[in-house]
């Protein structure tokens, strides 16, 4: 179960995304995934978001230093891709990623 800091994470992940329509968030992986229109497109895991990538999409994370989603020792998701802090503290530059991880996931 998420601790109240990662709600308090969540939740300043949502708010940041608020010009995101139809923006859902639901519990998974023991803690939240985010879905617009049925398509699911992000993780919220432990204080951190990820957002799915293909292999022309992940290179900005890549170039930061961001990692694939990792929900565990013996797993790792390398379509999903960690969001820098800095992208995430700038609300038009993260919903840009946002939008990007969406026409990732529709394909």
């Amino acid at each position: 179960m998420a601790d109240a800091k990662d709600v308090s994470f969540k939740d300043f992940v949502l708010d940041q995304l608020q010009e995101l329509t139809d923006l859902e968030c639901r519990s998974m992986f023991g803690d939240h995934g985010l879905c617009q229109d049925e398509i699911f497109f992000g993780i919220v895991f432990k204080g951190r978001l990820y957002f799915k990538t293909d292999a022309k999409s992940a290179v900005p994370y890549v170039k930061v230093g961001m990692k694939p989603f990792r929900p565990n020792e013996k797993q790792t998701l390398k379509n999903y891709y960690e969001v820098p802090v800095d992208v995430i503290e700038d609300r038009d530059r993260l919903a840009a990623w946002a939008r990007k991880s969406l026409r990732v996931a529709k394909r």
